[in-house]
């Protein structure tokens, strides 16, 4: 495993963490398989775990408070997120910040997410949505600025809402956010443009989240797969979304190198950017995580590759669906 700063945190964390949406937000999940796929990451050198409250309403956070006990002995860095009051995902422009994250709503979520996780300090808590528009908004900022004097979080970070990577420019120039989560991979190479620029000048570390575009770039899906009830994805891959999701994936197919999967060269994609500080593909399985976390050998992709798979970029619009 191959270990990378994290911004102005200062923390040495495995370039390839682990998301924990899987583990609660969507259907066959199992608590069981949850442990012993957490537990092999621990073991192979993963030490970032990306959590929140959302996921299942506490029980994502929950896993990981237990993995902590089974490992007292690692150094293991977590983050979590408070949802937003009006609990709509994402937010929208028109959204005021006193209906999704006042004051006491941001300090309540993070004594929850304490309590869940059994720790006494958050390594790195995050709003997980966002408004560039509330930037100066002196409300959330003194929330954060408690919220450190007690000793209850580390560090504040925000997740940006999807296709919105621009969303957050004037947050981060405030010095209140030390790191920022946003959508990067193949596909949204969006952030290139101006987040990354900007995290670089200031010290803020990149969380990459949705390295697969929600399971698209494993190339395993088809025109004609389907979801069980209520899983997320069945709101998500509408036929819009999935029939042109498809065809994207199936153009990227020729230039997978000889004895790798699409997914390993969409995680080495991301890898092979300096900027990144970790991605965090989910992983509920033990096979996922012996695949993912194997691609942090230091080897990326070869540059010829990498211009190629810039051609890919894919910018897309926020969109009913795209949540």
């Amino acid at each position: 495993m191959q270990y990378r700063r994290f911004g102005r945190t200062g923390w040495k964390i495995s370039e390839v963490g682990y998301g924990m949406w899987g583990m609660a937000g969507w259907k066959e999940s199992d608590d069981r398989q949850s442990e012993r796929s957490l537990d092999l990451a621990v073991e192979n050198g993963c030490n970032f775990f990306d959590t929140a409250w959302g996921y299942g309403e506490g029980h994502s956070e929950k896993l990981l408070g237990q993995l902590l006990k089974r490992h007292p002995e690692r150094q293991l860095y977590m983050a979590t997120k408070i949802p937003p009051k009006n609990f709509t995902w994402p937010s929208k422009p028109e959204f005021k910040l006193e209906d999704v994250f006042p004051a006491e709503h941001i300090i309540a979520y993070t004594e929850k997410s304490l309590k869940n996780l059994g720790v006494e300090t958050i390594g790195l808590q995050q709003f997980h949505v966002w408004e560039d528009a509330w930037a100066d908004n002196e409300e959330w900022q003194r929330a954060v600025e408690k919220l450190k004097a007690d000793g209850k979080i580390q560090h504040m970070g925000v997740s940006v809402n999807r296709w919105e990577p621009q969303n957050v420019l004037q947050t981060l120039r405030t010095g209140h956010i030390s790191a920022v989560q946003v959508i990067y991979n193949i596909f949204d190479q969006a952030p290139e443009d101006e987040l990354f620029p900007l995290c670089e000048q200031l010290d803020v570390g990149i969380i990459a989240r949705v390295p697969f575009d929600e399971g698209t770039l494993t190339g395993n899906l088809t025109k004609g797969t389907t979801f069980p009830e209520g899983d997320w994805r069945n709101s998500y891959f509408v036929p819009e979304n999935l029939n042109s999701s498809v065809d994207h994936a199936e153009a990227l197919r020729p230039l997978v190198p000889e004895g790798m999967t699409m997914a390993e060269m969409a995680l080495r994609f991301i890898l092979s950017n300096p900027q990144i500080s970790t991605t965090i593909p989910g992983m509920r399985k033990a096979n996922h995580v012996a695949a993912n976390l194997g691609t942090s050998d230091g080897k990326g992709l070869p540059q010829q590759l990498l211009q190629e798979l810039k051609g890919h970029r894919w910018d897309r619009q926020p969109t009913e669906w795209s949540q």
